[in-house]
């Protein structure tokens, strides 16, 4: 077995490369072998050292496995970066790719940072409920001041290689960064000078130390929930004290985050959405279908987002419409959303032309005979999906992809109708699609195994978390979803306010959503959404019960589509809602009409018949095999919802909360408002699991 880490020689300089596929990252095995390296090379007779590493970056940061561990120390890792830094020899670091954390703070730790000029550097700790534990809250200040080191630690972004520089982090640029670190190391044995450390340096910004640490404790306390802009803050004040002080200080600071429930639930999403890749099932040695070209069916807001999220990542892409006019209006959202973009700083006008470049639009579907993957993205009614697949398993190539764009609507009975269904799968795009990150991948029963494997591996390079979902109303996220609006509208027919509800959800305290579901309904559209559970109802696909979202199938009725008329659940001022007492006596005339009596709602049992029902749903929808996993329910909610990644979801949540609480809950429910229609039956699994005490996070079909 190959050694991770491995000493060879340059002439008098030695050249420690770590190689740990596929980003290098510091596992155990790793940070013993980097100490045995350099323990040879500091008792050896070499002059320098350049730490390198092969591959495709720098190490990109620590084995995360590794804080899951009681017994995981980061005091070793420490130990030897600070051997590095204390050495009398020099010590370079050759850095490229991505150098993220923990990889970070060893090149810190070295005396020079010799980088390409494409690599990206940054401590994105926080974004798992950290902060850096390797010295990075105190090295970093020192190198470049505590307000880049303020923003770069409570950001977590990267920051680019010439930025770097001229904030001091790196000393110099270079294509062949191994080669000019090894010719910086012999530069700086023949000066005679002693090797630049930085833990030995003056804090160049310390006299606006008390500026920049108020405005981190005030970021703190305005966000509670977040626990690590407190030690962030803690950290910094510490580092302009003494690099002693700052290094007890971090230490505390990353254990007692370790162990938080937020760091916890962020660590969970960052494997789940790892996870979420691995389709269970696939053929060992399967290989994607290649995709070169794209065609887009229907150039709306939704087919112009896709459009535009192709092209961003540098696909050509034809877009189809059934009129120039229709064309014309929607090449010309594209192009508004492209020019936002340049004024908002987002790109530049060069890549903005670059990217419009690559898009040509059509009133010719036959334009599309040559393309490898064809999106439709037309209106979501089922007849005219229908037509629009017909057209398209007529014009399309042999093995090209044909994805149906849809939020609810049954893929197979689409795919069907193509005749070529082993070629076809539904793609349910999030709006706006060029920002919106999750994309749930819907493999129809006669989806080829390489046609799914093909979207799933497409969805890296265009920027998208995905999340493969089996065949069924709403897919996992929107029936979720619906059992949640449900809910939202049966207790404003109880005499509970739209404003009262969304108050709950949008309190960290209780959820922390952005927005509530009647705000979040007046967005997306009453219209939408009434559409929908007409579609269904009268499919007799959903509940049949008369008062099912009476709510807004009523304020359909009165043309109340939410903010686009100014008026829904809320009334609106500009974009502002106001309570709407004409909704609140609507609710009223409901709830006489179905025979519903009023009740008390507490914060409490709104918080609860929100998210418990979703829970038992998403546990009907892992039973019946809808999703692979629960960590692939809590990626779609966290990814395409707005729930707080530092909840980790909502089955993560549960778990917090307890599963046989939440059984206990809805029996609670089932009994006090009745269980006529089936809302609080719970489902098998989530008994079993109160039962027998397992998490549901950790929960996999046997």
């Amino acid at each position: 077995m190959t050694e991770p880490v491995t000493l060879t020689f340059d002439g008098p300089i030695a050249v420690m490369t770590i190689d740990n596929p596929p980003v290098n990252a510091l596992s155990q095995a790793v940070i013993d072998g980097m100490r045995t390296c350099f323990h040879a090379f500091a008792a050896g007779e070499a002059t320098g050292l350049v730490i390198a590493c092969t591959g495709r970056t720098f190490v990109a940061g620590a084995d995360i496995t590794m804080f899951d561990d009681p017994s995981f120390s980061a005091a070793p890792f420490n130990a030897l970066l600070a051997d590095i830094e204390a050495c009398d020899k020099p010590v370079a670091a050759a850095l490229f790719g991505t150098v993220l954390g923990g990889g970070l703070e060893l090149a810190m730790a070295c005396h020079i940072r010799i980088a390409h000029p494409a690599t990206r550097v940054g401590l994105p700790e926080i974004n798992l409920g950290l902060l850096p534990g390797s010295l990075g809250t105190q090295r970093l200040p020192r190198l470049s001041g505590l307000a880049t080191a303020l923003e770069m630690i409570s950001s977590g972004k990267p920051i680019a290689a010439e930025k770097a520089v001229g904030a001091g982090l790196v000393d110099h640029l270079a294509d062949d960064p191994k080669e000019a670190a090894i010719h910086a190391v012999a530069d700086a044995i023949n000066s005679g000078k002693p090797p630049r450390r930085a833990s030995r340096l003056a804090i160049p910004d310390l006299d606006q130390a008390d500026e920049i640490i108020a405005g981190a404790k005030a970021a703190a306390d305005a966000k509670p929930f977040l626990p690590s802009l407190g030690a962030i803050a803690a950290s910094l004040e510490a580092a302009t004290k003494s690099f002693a002080e700052g290094e007890r200080v971090e230490a505390a600071e990353f254990e007692k985050l370790r162990a938080t429930a937020t760091s916890r639930a962020l660590r969970h999403i960052f494997f789940a959405e790892r996870e979420a890749q691995r389709v269970p099932g696939l053929p060992k040695g399967i290989e994607p279908r290649p995709i070169k070209t794209v065609g887009i069916v229907g150039v709306g807001t939704m087919g112009g987002g896709i459009g535009m999220t192709f092209a961003n990542a540098g696909f050509p892409v034809t877009l189809v419409e059934t009129t120039d006019a229709a064309l014309e209006r929607g090449l010309g959202i594209i192009e508004k959303n492209y020019a936002g973009s340049v004024s908002r700083g987002r790109m530049s006008e060069h890549e903005a032309k670059e990217r419009r470049a690559l898009m040509t639009g059509t009133t010719e579907m036959k334009a599309l005979a040559d393309a490898d993957l064809i999106i439709e993205a037309v209106f979501e009614d089922m007849a005219l999906k229908l037509d629009v697949i017909k057209k398209l398993a007529a014009i399309a190539k042999p093995g090209a992809i044909i994805a149906t764009n849809t939020s609810t609507l049954d893929v197979d009975k689409i795919a069907a109708a193509s005749s070529r269904a082993s070629d076809v799968l539904g793609t349910h795009f999030f709006s706006p699609a060029n920002v919106m990150k999750l994309l749930e991948v819907v493999r129809g029963d006669e989806t080829a195994p390489d046609v799914l494997h093909t979207v799933m591996k497409l969805s890296k390079p265009i920027g998208k978390t995905a999340v493969v979902s089996g065949v069924c109303f709403g897919f996992i996220g929107n029936r979720m979803t619906e059992v949640y609006l449900r809910e939202a509208d049966a207790m404003q027919l109880e005499g509970a306010s739209a404003a009262e509800i969304d108050k709950v959800v949008e309190n960290p305290a209780w959820l922390g959503l952005a927005m509530g579901p009647n705000r979040m309904g007046d967005m997306a559209g009453v219209d939408v959404m009434a559409r929908i559970v007409n579609g269904w109802v009268e499919a007799g696909e959903g509940p049949q019960a008369p008062d099912y979202r009476a709510l807004v199938r009523a304020l359909f009725h009165r043309g109340k589509f939410g903010q686009k008329t100014g008026a829904g659940f809320y009334t609106y001022e500009g974009r502002t809602p106001i309570p709407s007492e004409e909704t609140a006596a609507l609710a009223r005339e409901l709830a006489t009409m179905h025979n519903i009596a009023p009740r008390e709602h507490s914060d409490q049992e709104i918080f609860e018949r929100l998210l418990y029902p979703m829970i038992n749903e998403a546990a009907l929808i892992l039973m019946e095999g809808i999703a692979y996993r629960p960590g692939d329910v809590d990626v779609v909610w966290t990814s395409g919802y707005g729930f707080p990644a530092w909840r980790g979801g909502p089955l993560f949540m549960a778990d917090e909360i307890g599963i046989a609480e939440i059984v206990s809950r809805l029996d609670h429910y089932a009994a006090t408002l009745g269980n006529p229609h089936g809302y609080w039956t719970v489902a098998p699994l989530l008994r079993d699991l109160a039962a027998s005490g397992q998490r549901l996070s950790d929960w996999r079909p046997s």
